[in-house]
């Protein structure tokens, strides 16, 4: 299992890295939004999400990160 917290350290650092701005855009009822550069990424509000869930999130993350930037 992935921890939330850990999901989006790890896009925050990876964004920090890169000059990408990562920033909460409004919470949901059961996800969060945030904004990735231009991209927006929900990400559910529970504190441990499954592995797949993860990597689909990361996956969404490739337009603006790169491919494959979290390996």
């Amino acid at each position: 299992m992935t921890k939330r917290k850990e999901l989006t350290k790890k896009i925050a650092q990876a964004a920090k890295a890169a000059g990408i701005p990562w920033e909460v855009e409004r919470e949901g009822g059961n996800h969060t939004i945030y904004r990735l550069g231009d991209q927006k990424v929900t990400i559910g509000r529970h504190n441990e999400l499954g592995n797949r869930y993860a990597e689909t999130v990361y996956k969404q993350c490739e337009q603006t990160l790169g491919e494959d930037w979290w390996r």
